[in-house]
């Protein structure tokens, strides 16, 4: 048997030891996820907290199929997009004539640090930038974020369109203010 593999079981027989394990071994990777979908530090720990529970109320369910930690994720994302919900969350439309974005040489990716990428898509948008977060960065298909979302998978692909252009529009002022 795995240390994983214990640790999870301590946790369905409710063992609070390895209930703290877990949650101090997944906390940091889930905080990061939180804050890509908060408006702020204060909102993302709410999220992870809840996720938590979830994670804690529901680890009965885990089939120990596939990898645990993208369990946890899946149910930290779907935490997040609750939470969002629950403020109504609104898809915004920009006016697509507005700016035409030009080729972004690979010179201006190269100067920006993750940390910089992440302030970039935290100012997003909301819709933008979940939708972004969820096809980007988790990797789910349009199909699998409308259904997550309640919204048509046209809706989510403009949404991805829009989110590009204006993380490209923020990469370019970046790189003049550089200059």
């Amino acid at each position: 048997m795995t240390e994983e593999y214990q640790l999870i079981k301590g946790c369905i027989d409710q063992d609070a030891r390895c209930q703290r394990m877990l949650f101090d071994r997944y906390a940091g990777k889930m905080m990061a996820v939180c804050l890509r979908y908060a408006n702020d530090s204060m909102e993302a720990e709410d999220m992870l907290q809840d996720a938590f529970i979830k994670v804690f109320q529901y680890i009965g369910q885990f089939k120990f199929e596939g990898a645990f930690e993208g369990w946890i994720r899946r149910i930290v994302v779907n935490t997040c997009i609750r939470h969002l919900e629950k403020k109504k969350m609104h898809f915004k439309d920009v006016d697509d004539n507005s700016y035409e974005a030009p080729a972004i040489g690979p010179q201006a990716y190269s100067q920006l640090g993750e940390g910089d990428l992440m302030k970039l898509i935290s100012q997003l948008p909301e819709g933008y930038r979940m939708v972004f977060n969820l096809n980007a960065i988790e990797g789910y298909s349009h199909e699998e974020i409308a259904v997550m979302l309640n919204i048509q998978p046209g809706t989510s692909r403009s949404q991805l369109v829009k989110a590009r252009k204006m993380l490209q529009q923020q990469i370019l002022q970046l790189q003049k203010v550089a200059v």
